[in-house]
């Protein structure tokens, strides 16, 4: 026997991928997560790919693998995905030396992070409801 399937705990409408062990503090993925919240996915690739950021590029990657389930294992339209939740964790923290003056030490800490990426299709929008805005 083996076990039963575990529920979704996702919506119908949403898709996420899940980036474990990433080289960077969560303070500093922090920023870059905030810069794609609450955006239309096609916005969000193209603002993490112009991004300075080391960063960027893994969460560019993780953004679109979020895409392509979206696309392919819950078949969604990618033209209306958006970005609802980027959630920040905390990993594990290695824990190394520094050596320092008269023959002590100083602990350096190298942290790593989670990522969790979550893209849900918005409803359609109704052009009554744009000229009602613009108005």
């Amino acid at each position: 026997m083996s076990k039963p399937n575990h529920p979704r705990m996702l919506e119908d409408t949403e898709a996420k991928s899940v980036v474990r062990n990433l080289r960077v503090s969560p303070r500093k993925l922090n920023l870059v997560a905030g810069l794609i919240r609450n955006l239309p996915a096609s916005q969000a690739v193209a603002r993490l790919t112009f991004s300075k950021r080391r960063i960027a590029h893994d969460v560019r990657k993780a953004l679109e693998s979020a895409i392509a389930n979206a696309e392919n294992n819950h078949q969604l339209d990618v033209d209306r995905l958006v970005v609802t939740r980027a959630d920040v964790g905390r990993a594990v923290v290695m824990k190394r030396f520094h050596a320092r003056g008269r023959g002590r030490a100083s602990q350096v800490e190298k942290w790593f992070s989670h990522l969790t990426i979550v893209v849900s299709e918005r409803a359609a929008d109704k052009p009554s409801e744009l000229a009602g805005e613009a108005a």
